[in-house]
């Protein structure tokens, strides 16, 4: 049985495929499962440009970086290294959405490592002194605020205000959309709480964290990526991760590109299915690749503690604490999240990556690959 056997990490190039009874799947099921993901396809049309913006009011529904038009349901699922199964075309590269964040998340847990952050407890001032912390508000938030997007961060940024994503709710279903409630309508103003004590989910402070790594590296973030993280595990060099057209920024007399984590307005990762596999494998190796270590296991650590005001999130990274967002998997897994359907599904105690692009059933598509696993 494939538990057995040490973790296989596929070089560059190369995935070594193993069927499913040897990896410890029931076969007829793990089938089902993969062609409930073809047949459950998200109702998005083909042009996905036409979703980004669209419950924002205007003028800030208007796109500000690139799209592209997206590919048909596709996904793989990984078991103990090994590509056990894959369906669509998941070397496609495809807009990510908010599944970016895990990445950006992971840039700022590479500068702690490299100690050009003390902690994320630390006030972002300190470093980042762009004129984007100075007000009495700002100047209280921390990275790990941040981070865990309770910094209610206040402020406009490439041409969108933070209240553009004011009263927000990120419901758990496929395309990540706004639910509907009783709550104020998004992006009405309201009145903003102390730092840290209100989780609210807003791309404005995510770009803004993302500026503030941009500042902290020196260097576009997608270099950072590329040179510590994808080349090493192999990753192919189709993705790329896009800005806005207005995100140029001057960095110590260098005119460079803070790039979006999301598609809200445009931009953000792109990627394929595969490559999202490999950033998944990992992080459920706890850093660690193929003997190397590429993120320190205190940055899993933290990456993956629940947020005191929101259990199922972490330093953004979706987790599964109360076991809402997958009934079938373990309290320990977790997964990078982005509208359309896209998620990087990682579980640790069925050592198991699932990737998912343009389902609108994707809990349950992971529900059923698990169900799939032989007892």
């Amino acid at each position: 049985m494939v538990e057995q056997l040490p973790n296989y990490f596929p070089p560059l190039g190369e995935w070594e495929r193993l069927d499913a009874e040897t990896a410890g799947f029931n076969k007829s099921a793990l089938d089902a499962a993969i062609q409930y993901a073809i047949d459950t396809e998200i109702d998005w049309p083909e042009e996905v440009g036409l979703m980004v913006g669209r419950n924002d009011l205007p003028p800030y529904n208007s796109t500000l970086g690139p799209t592209k038009t997206r590919g048909p349901a596709a996904g793989v699922v990984i078991k103990n290294g090994y590509l056990v199964a894959e369906w669509g075309d998941p070397d496609r590269v495809d807009m990510t959405f908010s599944a970016t964040k895990s990445y950006l998340s992971t840039m700022v847990g590479l500068a702690r490592d490299r100690e050009m952050l003390d902690s994320m407890n630390e006030l972002v001032n300190i470093r980042i002194q762009d004129g984007g912390f100075d007000s009495e508000h700002n100047a209280a938030i921390t990275w790990e605020h941040l981070l865990q997007q309770t910094s209610e961060w206040q402020g406009t940024l490439f041409d969108r205000p933070d209240s553009v994503d004011h009263n927000r709710s990120v419901a758990n279903n496929a395309s990540m959309s706004d639910s509907t409630n009783d709550a104020p309508a998004k992006g009405v103003l309201r009145e903003l709480n102390p730092p840290g004590t209100f989780y609210e989910y807003n791309d404005v402070r995510v770009n803004r964290l993302g500026l503030c790594a941009l500042r902290i590296w020196k260097e576009p973030l997608p270099d950072v990526l590329r040179r510590e993280i994808m080349d090493p595990i192999g990753a192919s060099d189709k993705w790329i991760w896009h800005g806005y057209i207005n995100s140029w920024v001057d960095v110590e007399g260098k005119q460079m590109p803070s790039v979006a984590g999301g598609a809200h307005w445009g931009g953000g990762l792109w990627i394929s299915a595969y490559d999202h596999a490999r950033f998944g494998l990992l992080m459920l190796n706890r850093g660690k690749w193929d003997g190397q270590q590429l993120i320190s296991e205190d940055w899993i650590d933290d990456a993956l503690t629940p947020c005191d005001v929101n259990e199922n999130y972490g330093y953004m990274w979706w987790l599964n604490t109360n076991q809402e967002l997958y009934s079938n998997a373990p309290a320990s897994s977790f997964a990078a999240q982005g509208a359309g359907g896209n998620i990087v599904y990682i579980d640790p105690e069925n050592d198991l990556v699932v990737v998912t692009r343009w389902s609108g059933e994707r809990s349950e598509v992971v529900n059923r690959v698990i169900a799939a696993i032989k007892n």
